[in-house]
C-alpha cells in the first residue's frame, strides 16, 4: 500500500484546504492531525469519509503522541500546518511561540529522520522579511524579524535547513504571504484581515483599519497555497531551501475597501486606529524561486476571489 502523506493542522483553514487538494490528486492517503485548539472538525467535512484519509486528534507538538502516529502510518512526507498563528499572540505568549512555532518543528524533524520520512514542508511566514525597503521580498535578502513569531518562524526554517544539510531530510519552507479565503474564521484572533472586513461589511458594521490605508499586501488565495502546499510534498526532486508562496502583485486596504464598497453599498464608514506594534507597512513577494522549481503561479485573481469570499457562507 502507498505510504501516506502527513498533514498537521489539518483542521485549520490552510490544512483542510491542502487535505482537499491531495485527496483531489487520486492515489494519495493523508493522515491529518490536529489538537482543534484554533482548527474546527467542520473545516474537514468533505473529506471525513473518504477511504483515503484518516483523521487524528492529537497535539502535533506531544512527541509521545505523534511518535506513535509515526510508528503506525510511516508516513512518506510530512506538511507542518500546525503553529501559533498569532503576532500579537506571540508578544503576549512568547514561551507559547517557541513551543508552538520552533519546538514543534524540531520534533517534528527529528521524528522524520528517526522514522525515515524523506521530506518535510514548513509553513513558514513573509513576517520573517520584517519591514524592508526594498520589494519585493527575494529569498537571498537578508530577514529582519519584528516579532517573536516572525523570530520563531525564522529560527525554525534554519533549524529545518541545517538538518537538511546534515542528515538528508528535504525540508521546503513556505513563506506564505497573506492568504485568504473561505473558511478563515472572522471571530478568531487568528484570523486574517479580508476574513474580518467581510464578516463586518456583511454585518454592515463599521472596520477597524490600523493606520492610513495605504499599506499594502501581497494577497493569495488559499486554493492557490493549498496546490503550491501539495506540489511541494509531492512533487520530486524539490530542493531544500526557502520560498516565497505569493502572487508579486501588491494590494493597498484602500483597494479592498474600495471593493467591498462596490459589493456592500450604504455600509458604514470605515473607522481608523493607530498602526498595531509588530504590524508591516508593505509586504510584497518575488515569486520567482517557486515558479522555477514548481513551476508554481498563483492563478487566482484577487478581485474575483475577494467577491467569492463576500458570498461565501
Amino acid at each position: 500500500m502507498t505510504q501516506p502523506v502527513l498533514v498537521t493542522g489539518a483542521a485549520g483553514f490552510i490544512g483542510s484546504h491542502s487535505v482537499e487538494w491531495l485527496l483531489g490528486q487520486g492515489g494519495v492517503r493523508v493522515v491529518g492531525v490536529d489538537n482543534l485548539r484554533t482548527g474546527r472538525l467542520e473545516n474537514l467535512a468533505a473529506v471525513r469519509a473518504l477511504p483515503d484519509f484518516e483523521w487524528v486528534l492529537a497535539d502535533a507538538g506531544d512527541e509521545t503522541a505523534m511518535r506513535a502516529v509515526f510508528q503506525k502510518y510511516r508516513p512518506a512526507g510530512v506538511l507542518h500546518l500546525a503553529a501559533l498563528v498569532s503576532v500579537p499572540e506571540s508578544f503576549r505568549e512568547p514561551a507559547l511561540n517557541y513551543r508552538l512555532n520552533l519546538a514543534m518543528a524540531d520534533s517534528l524533524a527529528r521524528l522524520c529522520l528517526e522514522f525515515d520520512c524523506r521530506r518535510l514542508v514548513f509553513a513558514s511566514s513573509a513576517a520573517v522579511y520584517g519591514a524592508t525597503e526594498v520589494l519585493p521580498n527575494r529569498e537571498s535578502a537578508t530577514p529582519q524579524p519584528q516579532s517573536p513569531y516572525a523570530a520563531a518562524k525564522l529560527a525554525a526554517e534554519i533549524m529545518l535547513l541545517g538538518y537538511a544539510a546534515s542528515y538528508g531530510l528535504e525540508a521546503i519552507c513556505l513563506r506564505y504571504f497573506n492568504v485568504y479565503g473561505p473558511r478563515q474564521d472572522p471571530s478568531s484572533p487568528y484570523s486574517g484581515v479580508l476574513s474580518i472586513f467581510t464578516e463586518r461589511f456583511r454585518c454592515g458594521l463599521p472596520v477597524t483599519v490600523y493606520g492610513d490605508g495605504e499599506q499594502t499586501r501581497d494577497f493569495i488565495a488559499v486554493r492557490d497555497v493549498a496546490r503550491a502546499n501539495g506540489e511541494a510534498l509531492n512533487r520530486p526532486g524539490v530542493a531544500s531551501g526557502r520560498y516565497n508562496v505569493c502572487t508579486g502583485r501588491a494590494v493597498s486596504l484602500n483597494r479592498v475597501l474600495a471593493i467591498y464598497r462596490e459589493l456592500f453599498p450604504g455600509s458604514p464608514p470605515s473607522e481608523h486606529a493607530a498602526a498595531r506594534i509588530g504590524d508591516i507597512r508593505h509586504s510584497l513577494g518575488d515569486p520567482e524561486a517557486l515558479r522555477r522549481m514548481l513551476g508554481f503561479t498563483a492563478e487566482t485573481p484577487f478581485a474575483r476571489a475577494l467577491r467569492e469570499l463576500a458570498h461565501w457562507a
